[in-house]
């Protein structure tokens, strides 16, 4: 998803215009899962998900799985 930032470091969805909104998703890999905050496009649908949230707690749980 390409979004934009605004001075107050508030993200904007580029497809829609719109502000983009906090949210709770359970993110769910095979067998585990956990919940996390996240930007979502109230519009569109369209999750923003941080490199640090991809390169961190997703990339752990992924190697936890891979290593069983």
């Amino acid at each position: 998803m390409d979004t934009k930032s605004t001075s107050t470091n508030n993200l904007i969805c580029t497809k829609c215009g719109v502000p983009l909104e906090k949210i709770k998703v359970n993110f769910k890999y095979l067998t585990k899962q956990f919940e996390h905050e996240v930007d979502r496009c109230p519009v569109c649908g369209q999750v923003y998900i941080p490199e640090s949230l991809a390169k961190g707690r997703m990339a752990e749980v992924e190697k936890i799985l891979e290593d069983k």
